[in-house]
This record gives structure tokens, C-alpha cells and sequence, in this order.
């Protein structure tokens, strides 16, 4: 089993991903110096490179958001839908072309709030999609919301006091909901995100891997923590690897993959299945 030990004793110099799987011309990108989304970007195009994909095997969907930008750098075939939208387009598009690979890179507003109801349905039917969802706890592109992920207490333009709220547990709700792989990881590893991002890929099923970035910008500017360097740190320090979302220590935030199952049918195939018979 990879852990998060074995992937920051493992370092693979990258590869020239960048080269097939980016649209060159569309950079440099707009994300603000020090977020993370382009560090996880990297790591989904070097799973690409080293499973052998083809472009034009590959669908990625993005929604509305900094991580919908993501759809205009990737070089495959792209669709920059609605916000929240990003995965019933994403099922519709595994239902009509099981034979393609569809990627869906969701922001945790994006994903899980005005897209959440969608976000369910897509665990319970199993469709084969991978959701990335980039958590960096608040609503970047619109003005540093709060966002169902920002953390009790924890401002934003909208909490200027705190959240009062309770935070939503992205990895709880799709094991609720029935999604067959659920990881979560950060980006101060991201060796290990693309290790684990590589083994959703590859899932036949819902696979959902939360990745906690970092938004200096606006989460960490409101909290304390306007460097990025500090954000990256406080994700080392407060975490900690685990089997379950439910495991605890120290008020640290669990980290891993929670689970991985290889039994339950993939939605697009149980359709043919009926076709067929």
C-alpha cells in the first residue's frame, strides 16, 4: 500500500507531460501566484503520460470557478460547463461514450455546494468518472465566500466574525453517497497526489479524491496564513494518514485512501449489460 511516507521517499523527476497535454498557447495561466490548482493540474497530466492515454480519449469537464479554468489549459478533449454542472455533463458524456476516459476537476463550492445534489447521484449510479475535487475552503474566484468546506470558525468575506457553521466532510459525503473510491490528499505531497490520482484514474466506477489546496489569496489571507509556504506547512502539520474519514488524532485531519471497491458495477456498463440481454 502507498503512503504518504513511501511517495516523498520515491521522487520520479517529471516527465515532458506538459508537452502533449497542455494548450500552450493559452498560457501563462491566471491562477494567483501560490495556489495550488496548478500543482494538482500537473500531477492529473503526468498520470495521463504514464497510463499511455491519447488526447483524444480523454474527456476533463470543468465547472465554474478558479478550478473551471483548468479545461482551457488541457490539451484533450474539454468542456468548461455551469457551475455545479460539471458532472451530470460528465455522466451524460460516460453514458453515451463508456470507451472514453472522463475526468471531472471540481472546486469544493463548484462541487460539493451548488453542485452537490449532483455530486450524490453521481456516487450512487457509480458512474465511471473521476472527480478531483480541489478543496481550498472557500469561494476563490467570487470574492473569498464561505464556501460548505470552509472551517468552523475560519473567515471569509461573507464570515468576517467566523464560520459558524460546520464544515461539510467531502470524503463522508461520498462514501454516503455510495462513490466506490474516495481518497483524500494535499499539496504539500504532491508526489503522492499523483499517486493517488493515478489509482483513480483507473478505477471502474465513481472515483472521488478530495485534494486540500492551498488559496493565499483569500483562505489564507483571511487566516493568518497570507503565505503560501505557511498554508503547504500547516497541511504537513495537521494531518495525518488514516483508513477512515472517521479516524481521529489530535484533531488532525485524516488522510489516505478510504476506500477502494472493485466489486460494485460501473453504471454505463450495467446499461449495456441490459441492452445486451
Amino acid at each position: 500500500m502507498v503512503n504518504e511516507n513511501d511517495a516523498e521517499a520515491s521522487f520520479v523527476p517529471m516527465s515532458s507531460a506538459p508537452d502533449k497535454w497542455l494548450r500552450k498557447e493559452h498560457l501563462p495561466h491566471i491562477w494567483c501566484p501560490g495556489c495550488g490548482i496548478g500543482t494538482i493540474l500537473r500531477q492529473v497530466i503526468e498520470q495521463f503520460t504514464k497510463l499511455g492515454w491519447k488526447n483524444d480519449d480523454v474527456v476533463f469537464v470543468t465547472g465554474i470557478g478558479c478550478t473551471g479554468r483548468a479545461s482551457g489549459y488541457v490539451n484533450a478533449q474539454t468542456l468548461h460547463t455551469i457551475h455545479g454542472r460539471a458532472l451530470p455533463t460528465a455522466t451524460g458524456i460516460k453514458m453515451a461514450r463508456p470507451d472514453m476516459h472522463v475526468v471531472a476537476m471540481l472546486g469544493d463550492g463548484d462541487g460539493v455546494g451548488i453542485g452537490g445534489n449532483h455530486f450524490i447521484h453521481a456516487a450512487k449510479r457509480n458512474i465511471g468518472v473521476t472527480a478531483i475535487v480541489v478543496n481550498n475552503r472557500i469561494y476563490g474566484m467570487t470574492g473569498g465566500q464561505v464556501s460548505p468546506t470552509t472551517p468552523q470558525g475560519s473567515k471569509s468575506t461573507t464570515t468576517p466574525y467566523g464560520n459558524v457553521e460546520p464544515s461539510m466532510d467531502v470524503c463522508k459525503l461520498a462514501l454516503g453517497a455510495g462513490a466506490t473510491f474516495v481518497a483524500r490528499v494535499h499539496t504539500a505531497n504532491p508526489v503522492y497526489v499523483g499517486q493517488i490520482i493515478g489509482r483513480a484514474l483507473q478505477h471502474d466506477g465513481f472515483a472521488v479524491v478530495e485534494v486540500l489546496s492551498q488559496c493565499p489569496t483569500y483562505f489564507g489571507r483571511f487566516n493568518g496564513m497570507p503565505d503560501p509556504v505557511q498554508m503547504l506547512q500547516w497541511f504537513k502539520e495537521n494531518t495525518f494518514m488514516a483508513k477512515s474519514p472517521e479516524d481521529e488524532k489530535e484533531g488532525k485531519i485524516p488522510i489516505g485512501v478510504f476506500k477502494d471497491d472493485k466489486t460494485t458495477p460501473e453504471l454505463s456498463k450495467s446499461y449495456r449489460n441490459l441492452w445486451e440481454a
